[in-house]
């Protein structure tokens, strides 16, 4: 019999805030974390804003002496790890560390080492680059200092499926606890991507906002006057734990995992097709057992680019027909950017405290609706009513998507 999966502990890095009582109250109140690079490194590149960090306390989580060995997608990772089981208030000397896993994933690992080496390289030689160049840029190195920092021995591993990784990370950790392999795993995703490089690469693609003059507007999902995502970065995890698990040692039980779905879309690398995204929320549905009227909200991937946006509104109304334009949807990205890889993460967490609060969180910045984005989106401010099941989509690069379905224990 599938056992019961609840989530005891959150935790977030982001623009938005460093913790998720300051993330979740700057959501709510429809706060913007973009603004505009200073740096003359972006002088020569269209887009000139993102969500970037430039408060994050890491030597609240890692010794001095250890800084310099992480980069900082590990750094964000490890963090909001950290809170997470500081919520969860665990006994890790009682835990159980072989059924205790990480799952922690990121869709680009250490970009900023394996650049700041490459310069290196370029201008000093290779006997100069740091022999702590890979075991430092690997993309499971968050799951991996995690696991070293915590003593799980359970499995762990970096799910690496871009956009949709946090969601891939978090649903795969819920399956390995509901079928009884693990009882509690932490799970979710890191990103740290701002760069010259990575904005060169994505311009060139004209896939990201330049509307540089207003960065708090330049986020805006479902908006007729979208003209591409925002980058930004951080981590978002969850402390997934077998239900029982939880009861017996009184354990805060913030919602329940009920349903995860996972497909691929098979069609092209960059452009969405609906109907992969529609059958991944539908397998959500199908295995949280429960029906598409029992939805209520819906966090939605939601990046701001044009095709995307038409896309997933698409795929809701082929799942949900008459019942899409009951539903509200929101798509939180229009506050934090694009945190890639780390953007499941954190949606999950508010997903998880819409459900818990009740609270549908807005979009921001939609003045302008696209025609054939038609649903209600929560425009620009959030709104009070009932949540039983929510949903949180993740699409990535590739045709990847994964979709999770949240509701109150």
């Amino acid at each position: 019999m599938k056992r019961r999966v609840v989530v005891t502990g959150q935790g977030v890095v982001s623009p938005l805030g460093n913790d998720v009582t300051t993330f979740w109250d700057n959501i709510q109140k429809g706060a913007s974390g973009i603004r505009r690079l200073e740096s003359e490194a972006y002088a020569d590149i269209n887009t000139k804003i993102a969500g970037y960090i430039d408060d994050f306390p890491v030597e609240k989580y890692l010794e001095a002496k250890e800084i310099k060995r992480y980069d900082l997608f590990t750094q964000y990772g490890f963090a909001a790890a950290v809170q997470a089981l500081e919520q969860s208030k665990v006994n890790l000397k009682a835990l159980d560390k072989d059924r205790a896993g990480v799952y922690i994933g990121s869709g680009t690992g250490g970009l900023q080492t394996l650049l700041k080496n490459h310069e290196t390289m370029l201008e000093k030689g290779t006997r100069r680059v740091s022999p702590f160049l890979i075991p430092t840029m690997i993309n499971n190195m968050a799951a991996g200092l995690t696991a070293i920092k915590t003593g799980f021995r359970g499995p762990s591993f970096a799910a690496v499926s871009a956009c949709a990784t946090s969601n891939h990370a978090i649903g795969e950790a819920y399956l390995n606890i509901a079928h009884g392999y693990s009882d509690v795993i932490l799970a979710g995703g890191a990103e740290a991507t701002i760069t010259p490089l990575y904005f060169a690469g994505f311009s060139k693609m004209r896939a990201m906002s330049t509307k540089n003059d207003t960065p708090e507007a330049a986020s805006r999902p479902f908006d007729q006057d979208r003209d591409g995502f925002v980058m930004s970065e951080g981590a978002g995890v969850l402390f997934l734990e077998e239900y029982e698990h939880a009861k017996e040692r009184g354990a805060p039980m913030l919602g329940e995992i009920v349903g995860y779905g996972s497909t691929t879309d098979a069609y092209h690398i960059t452009e969405p097709d609906y109907q992969g995204a529609a059958k991944a929320m539908e397998l959500a549905i199908e295995r949280a057992e429960a029906k598409p009227e029992d939805v209520d909200y819906i966090n939605a991937h939601g990046t701001s680019t044009p095709s995307g946006d038409i896309s997933e509104t698409k795929a809701i109304k082929d799942v949900f027909g008459d019942q899409a334009h009951r539903l509200k949807v929101s798509s939180t990205k229009s506050m934090t950017g694009h945190m890639f890889g780390a953007a499941g993460g954190a949606e999950a967490i508010v997903t998880l405290n819409s459900v818990r609060e009740n609270t549908f969180p807005p979009t921001i910045n939609l003045e302008n609706p696209d025609p054939e984005c038609d649903l209600d989106y929560v425009a620009n401010k959030a709104k009070e009513g009932n949540i039983n099941i929510a949903l949180s989509n993740g699409f990535g690069f590739g045709g990847h998507n994964a979709v999770l379905a949240f509701k109150k224990v």
